[in-house]
């Protein structure tokens, strides 16, 4: 019975090490993955505003246009 439970926690334990580098794997790239889709994101907002900075100046234009 001794020799099955140390034979089954040396099994548990290489199966720990595995699922923490598989799980360390995982996190180092979802960081290099997440950095870049962070800036990619800033882009986007960068362009937005810049977009309704130039929708807002047309309508202004336009009520100027109007009135």
């Amino acid at each position: 019975m001794e020799v099955r439970n140390l034979i089954d926690w040396v099994c548990v334990s290489e199966q720990i090490k595995s699922n923490n580098n598989k799980r360390r794997s995982l996190s180092g790239e979802y960081e290099r993955i997440e950095l870049d889709c962070r800036e990619r994101l800033r882009e986007q907002v960068g362009c937005k505003k810049l977009f309704c900075k130039k929708r807002d100046s047309l309508y202004e234009r336009l009520n100027d246009l109007k009135g």
